[in-house]
C-alpha cells in the first residue's frame, strides 16, 4: 500500500466510526422519538423501522471497511516489529457487526411475526431485545470512535 493510500486509509479509520456514533445518536435519541411524538404509531413504526433498516445495511458497509482498513492496518503494524493481526479494534468492528446481524436480521423478521400475533415471544420483548443490541452497538462504536481519536 502506498504512504498516500495509508494516510486516506487513516483518515478514514479515525473519520468513520465518529460518523457512525453520530448516525446512530440522532437515530437513536432524535428522529425516533420524534416519529412517535408526530405520527400514529403504526406510521412511526414504519418509517422507523424503515430507518433501523437503512441504518443496519450502513453499519455492514461500515464493518466491512472499517474491517478492511483495520486488516490493513493491523498488517502494517505487524510487519515492523510483531504484534497481532487482530487488533481490539477489530474486535469492536466484529461485535458491532454481530450486534447488526442479531439485532436486525435476526430480530426483525420475528418482530414482524409477533406484529402479525404469530411466533413465541411477544413484540415487545423482541423490540426491548432489539433495542437493547442497538444500544449496545451505540456503546461500541462509541468505543471504537474513542480508541480511533488517539494520537
Amino acid at each position: 500500500m502506498s504512504a498516500r493510500a495509508a494516510a486516506v486509509a487513516e483518515r478514514l479509520r479515525r473519520l468513520l466510526p465518529a460518523m457512525w456514533l453520530g448516525l446512530m445518536l440522532a437515530l437513536g435519541a432524535v428522529a425516533a422519538p420524534s416519529l412517535f411524538g408526530l405520527l400514529d404509531r403504526p406510521s412511526a413504526g414504519r418509517v422507523a423501522g424503515r430507518l433501523f433498516a437503512i441504518e443496519a445495511q450502513l453499519s455492514l458497509l461500515l464493518c466491512v471497511v472499517l474491517g478492511l482498513i483495520e486488516r490493513a492496518r493491523a498488517a502494517r503494524l505487524a510487519q515492523g516489529g510483531g504484534g497481532s493481526r487482530f487488533s481490539g479494534e477489530l474486535l469492536l468492528i466484529l461485535g458491532a457487526l454481530f450486534c447488526t446481524v442479531l439485532g436486525h436480521h435476526a430480530l426483525q423478521p420475528m418482530l414482524e411475526a409477533a406484529r402479525a400475533g404469530q411466533g413465541v415471544w411477544s413484540f415487545a420483548t423482541l423490540h426491548a431485545a432489539a433495542s437493547g443490541l442497538f444500544g449496545l452497538k451505540a456503546l461500541i462504536v462509541a468505543a471504537l470512535a474513542w480508541r480511533a481519536a488517539r494520537p
